[in-house]
């Protein structure tokens, strides 16, 4: 199996020990391509990189970075992408703002598409819809609104794939806090592929399900999966800060987890999405259960 990390590492970004008048020299001469390489010689392959860096670091996708990005290539790296989800709310009602999320997300896919990232992680919908998703409404209230909030998801989706040219199964929509059965049905719409994280399943924000449950529902279109652990939710709570947790911290039952995986034949990456430290922990746990698959 292929155990991946996020690029997404705070401490790469601002070190700690940096004096403060030296912080903003720092965040300036990030090097992207050296912390992918630092990341890879560590033992994580894909390297998940994070479309929101371009936020912060202007020229983090500039033609100059993106080419020594790619480079690395050659040793054998491979990437992922997560496409932006800060500031971004590709399933807002409000049109303008639903356009600009299209715009930015189509932006980080054609600034990388050197480097050919295998997936493209979308949140196809954001804050926006989880704030109506937990409001104290009616069920009829909130059935309604957050369809409105999939037919939102569902103009981006199908703007991003004409934008791009990107074929569909390289688009894969993430299990986040939205309900399941609508991020399932966008999948199926379009031929979209699938990320399962788990952390946010253990937590609740997609439902309350039994997490096997909902391998089995994502598995014929699984292609990734965020890898870190969680306390499972008891109905009616989501586990807010609960997730993100390294391996062997929460309830995720990891070896029955990646028995099934293997069983379906599943390659795609498994993506931590947690710091270096506590990735380097995780994998540990996973050599020590199960060592064949690492």
């Amino acid at each position: 199996m292929r155990f991946g990390i996020m690029a997404m590492q705070l401490e790469a970004l601002v070190p700690s020990g940096v004096p403060a008048e030296q912080i903003m020299a720092s965040i300036m001469s990030f090097d992207h391509a050296g912390l992918a390489k630092s990341l890879f010689d560590k033992g994580f392959n894909p390297i998940e990189l994070g479309g929101d860096l371009g936020m912060f670091l202007p020229n983090v996708y500039s033609p100059e970075s993106v080419e020594r990005l790619a480079a690395l290539k050659s040793g054998g790296l491979s990437y992922t992408l997560h496409l932006p989800l800060w500031s971004v709310e590709p399933s807002t009602p409000l049109t303008p703002v639903r356009k600009g999320s299209v715009e930015a997300v189509v932006q980080a896919i054609n600034a990388t598409t050197p480097i050919q990232p295998e997936v493209f992680v979308l949140h196809a919908t954001g804050a926006l819809a989880a704030e109506f998703y937990n409001m104290k409404i009616s069920e009829l209230a909130r059935t309604l609104i957050l369809h409105q909030f999939q037919n939102g998801a569902r103009e981006s989706i199908r703007a991003i794939l004409a934008e791009t040219g990107l074929p569909s199964r390289r688009l894969a929509i993430e299990t986040i806090e939205f309900p399941l059965d609508l991020t399932i049905e966008l999948a199926e719409e379009f031929d979209l592929s699938l990320c399962l994280d788990t952390g946010h399943v253990l937590a609740g924000f997609p439902g309350w399900f039994d997490f096997f449950e909902v391998v089995e529902k994502l598995l014929p279109r699984l292609v990734e999966v965020h890898l870190h652990d969680c306390k499972k939710m008891p109905q009616g709570v989501r586990g807010y800060g609960e997730d993100h947790k390294p391996l062997g911290t929460g309830d995720l039952d990891l070896g029955h987890f990646l028995d099934r995986l293997s069983a379906a034949n599943f390659t795609g990456p498994l993506v931590f999405e947690l710091n270096v430290d506590e990735a380097l922990e995780s994998l540990n746990v996973v050599k020590s259960i199960r060592p064949n698959y690492v």
